[in-house]
């Protein structure tokens, strides 16, 4: 593995963050804290009824952020595995995010607490209900081999250890090959990079089958992991310009990051969210046209009067705007466009969460009323998202003052300096 272009030195001017983020870290710290403790103090001080919905909206911020640590550990992966040039400069962002993954096993820990108490408050088959209608019965029983509660926690640390180890691993290598002028730790990496991604594919797709599709335990889609992975991509293209934005605000990455790269990660997003479009619609379309109940019922409780409105915004909102906003290269090439566009899209995947996770509260399907009851959306979501986003961004900056924004000595560092797009 060769450079074809030289790294000049000023070109690893403003790759040391040093103590540039620390403001970042203590303030995300204290935010975070402080919309746990409201949304802790709001779900309990509010009886039984807002106990479940805190654990709901919980599910729905750490979803949130798992899907942005999978979505840069498969980028990660993608790029080492084509040997991508143009993406080295941002790469790193990317190491240091998934890196946040020994605390995502962390925040999932208090999900145990619903799933042990023997309520069924979150995963219905963890408090052996039988889904709200008599005929599932028969077919929950069929399930109750793989859904309990035993194999689920072993599944969970499976896909956790597979997805720490992968990102512990390639963070690794990289860092390595900042020590380094041997391209031996890059070399390893691309080695590493397919068989990585074969196995992150199947803890993704069950993963997602497990943590979302088993909160209406009688629905099922073979597609469901597909759709989760290409928004979990969706978000990692949003995240990557908001950070690489951030940073260079702060007089970081200045010259590293530019338009080129700009355009390139909004062709990524571009991409995805008509992946994204394509996948809803095919899980829409063959469910609803294959008319069998026990998969039809996952849309027939968002179609419910309380969530009509919002599947309808989540065709428009989250296909049609930002796929017919970023079809123009002008917008690519767009720092500011691409920002808004960036922080839209990353504001839609958590609404696509939402929309995934929250009708299940209170669904026909499941024994709730016929109208879908009341749509939920208040505060509590608002603040335990925050909450959780706040550590997980005091965590990431705290990482990132400790290693240089990009990778300094990769083989294929000078490419990518000198990228142009076409």
């Amino acid at each position: 593995m060769t450079t074809a272009h030289a790294v000049p030195a000023e070109a690893l001017e403003g790759v040391h963050a040093g103590d540039k983020l620390g403001g970042l870290a203590r303030f995300s710290l204290f935010l975070g804290v402080a919309g746990l403790a409201i949304g802790v103090w709001l779900g309990w001080a509010g009886g039984e009824a807002e106990v479940r919905h805190f654990w709901f909206s919980y599910l729905v911020g750490f979803t949130f952020l798992l899907t942005i640590g999978m979505g840069t550990l498969f980028f990660t992966m993608l790029q080492h595995a084509v040997g991508a040039h143009w993406s080295v400069v941002v790469r790193r962002i990317a190491e240091l995010t998934m890196a946040n993954f020994p605390l995502l096993v962390v925040m999932f820990l208090p999900l145990l607490v619903p799933l042990l108490d023997g309520s069924g408050s979150l995963w219905p088959w963890a408090g052996h209900h039988d889904g709200g209608d008599p005929g599932h019965a028969a077919l929950l029983e069929h399930k109750q081999p793989f859904l309990n509660v035993p194999f689920f926690l072993l599944r969970m640390g499976i896909y956790f250890g597979v997805w720490v180890f992968l990102s512990r691993k390639f963070l690794r290598m990289s860092l390595d090959q900042d020590a380094t002028d041997s391209p031996d730790p890059t070399v390893r990496a691309r080695r590493w990079s397919a068989p990585s991604i074969i196995i992150f594919a199947f803890a993704l797709s069950f993963g997602a089958f497990d943590l979302l599709m088993s909160l209406n335990p009688s629905w099922f889609s073979t597609i469901f992991g597909v759709y989760i992975f290409a928004g979990s991509f969706i978000a990692n293209c949003a995240w990557l310009i908001l950070c690489a934005r951030w940073l260079q605000n702060r007089n970081l990455l200045t010259s590293q990051v530019t338009v080129e790269h700009y355009h390139d990660m909004g062709k990524f997003l571009f991409a995805f969210v008509f992946f994204w479009g394509y996948i809803g619609f095919s899980q829409f379309m063959l469910i609803w046209y294959a008319n069998l109940p026990e998969e039809t019922m996952w849309f027939k409780d968002r179609i419910t009067p309380a969530w009509e409105g919002w599947s309808w915004f989540m065709v428009v909102g989250h296909f049609a705007i930002p796929f017919a906003a970023i079809l123009s290269r002008h917008v690519k090439r767009s720092r500011i466009g691409l920002l808004v566009l960036a922080s839209y899209a990353l504001l839609m995947h958590w609404v696509d969460m939402y929309w995934v996770i929250m009708p299940n509260m209170n669904a026909p399907s499941l024994g709730g009323p016929a109208d879908g009851g009341t749509n939920p959306f208040g505060l509590m979501e608002i603040v335990v998202t925050v909450g959780l986003l706040g550590i997980f961004v005091s965590a990431l900056a705290r990482r990132a003052s400790k290693h240089p924004l990009l990778p300094v000595k990769d083989p294929l560092l000078g490419d990518s300096l000198a990228f142009e797009n076409f």
